[in-house]
């Protein structure tokens, strides 16, 4: 039986600044541990601290440009394009100029999942 969401969760987020996590699918809205889908509305000058994540991220930029710095490189996506980060590799995300886009996680994103590095 399909399973309707009538709307996301609001999920505080980490870094220098409010960002609004809005989850439609994931462990907080909808009690699923296999997949989060969550719409992120970052603001200018945000940025978290670095993390080593125990999932999957595919990230596509609806608006503005995201930074994601590994520590080879730093990307820059911008809006219509997408970034794939893999689990157990160091990613740091941030939007200078503000960006809006949708982040999937496998399996779903966690607090304890995600290996912040200490502040």
């Amino acid at each position: 039986m399909p399973e309707f969401i009538d709307s996301p969760k609001i999920i505080e987020a980490i870094g220098n600044v409010p960002k609004i996590i809005k989850e439609f699918i994931g462990c907080v809205n909808s009690n699923t541990k296999e997949i989060s889908i969550a719409k992120m509305e970052s603001p200018a000058d945000w940025k978290e601290p670095g993390q080593t994540p125990e999932f999957d991220e595919y990230t596509v930029v609806l608006k503005g440009t995201l930074f994601m710095e590994t520590k080879e490189k730093i990307f820059e996506v911008n809006a219509g394009q997408a970034i794939m980060a893999h689990k157990g590799e160091w990613v740091r995300y941030s939007t200078p100029g503000g960006a809006e886009y949708i982040a999937v996680c496998i399996p779903a994103f966690t607090p304890d999942a995600v290996n912040r590095d200490a502040k």
